[in-house]
């Protein structure tokens, strides 16, 4: 079987294979961006991935993510996030937070000191009880699988902020510029169309998007800096729904629904992983 890394190396040379085999990246949130993000961040060759999600697949989310089909319906979305990337690199170290991430939670989930690990069995071969309980995740071979528990925990190399909550968005960055782990942001990719809009910039130099301005507003009050890198788009937003009350299994405020469309989410995200891969890259000897 040919090397699955084979083209990779082709563009980034072994030094930079074996720089992103050992970056540590989490990815907070897994919907229509941060599914994308974990998928081209899994295939690039990240070699440990911590993933935070609470929420299930749902029906709603068939038309943009990349996690949901009729047969995921209903599942924990970090479930299957995880079988999925293990299908794609049995070798790859995952840490799983099926949890809602609150404000207050954030300053805990960067710091290496607080946040701790265990490391779990592999899931046994499809039929057999492991991984997730009474949940399998059909035959994968084996390789060091986390969860949380006790141990201890490494240091984030970067941080890809997908989360939906504004709130909880400005609470994550503030921490990370606060415990200096990098951290890029997807912004809002709903009520839009025109792909020539989106790009990354500074928060700093974003304009037009609403949830940016909320953002710039949140992080002033925390103190945090506005100089760090987001995927944005700077096209005028359609009008969403009035904002709709949320289920009661979901934590937060009422919020407005956007519209959206398949391939949007999907931009936004592998952006935002090429940002990460880049900035992991950079200074590595034979990478361009």
């Amino acid at each position: 079987m040919p090397y699955p890394q084979a083209r990779t190396e082709i563009l980034i040379g072994a030094k930079g294979l074996a720089r992103l085999r050992t970056a540590r990246v989490l990815i907070a949130g897994l919907g229509g961006v941060g599914g994308h993000v974990a998928e081209a961040l899994g295939r690039a060759g990240i070699g440990r991935l911590t993933l935070l999600d609470h929420d299930v697949v749902s029906p709603s989310n068939l038309n943009r993510q990349l996690l949901a089909l009729h047969s995921t319906l209903g599942r924990p979305k970090i479930e299957v996030m995880a079988e999925r990337l293990r299908d794609i690199d049995p070798t790859l170290e995952l840490t799983l937070i099926g949890e809602f991430l609150q404000p207050d939670g954030a300053e805990s989930l960067v710091s290496a000191t607080t946040f701790d690990v265990t490391v779990q069995s592999p899931p046994l071969a499809k039929g057999g009880e492991g991984g997730f309980g009474s949940r399998h995740l059909g035959e994968i071979p084996p390789a060091p699988l986390f969860s949380k528990g006790g141990g201890e925990c490494l240091p984030f190399d970067y941080v890809a902020d997908c989360i939906d909550s504004i709130a909880c968005k400005a609470a994550l960055v503030a921490a990370c510029h606060r415990h200096g782990v990098p951290v890029v942001s997807a912004l809002g990719a709903g009520n839009c169309l025109d792909v020539r809009r989106v790009q990354v910039a500074t928060l700093n130099q974003t304009h037009v998007c609403p949830l940016a301005r909320e953002l710039r507003r949140q992080l002033r009050e925390r103190g945090a800096p506005l100089n760090y890198p987001v995927v944005y788009s700077d096209e005028l937003r359609r009008p969403p729904l009035p904002h709709q009350p949320v289920s009661s299994d979901t934590p937060g405020r009422p919020r407005a629904v956007n519209g959206t469309i398949s391939y949007m989410p999907a931009l936004f995200g592998v952006m935002l992983a090429g940002v990460v891969i880049q900035r992991l890259l950079a200074g590595v000897e034979s990478v361009g």
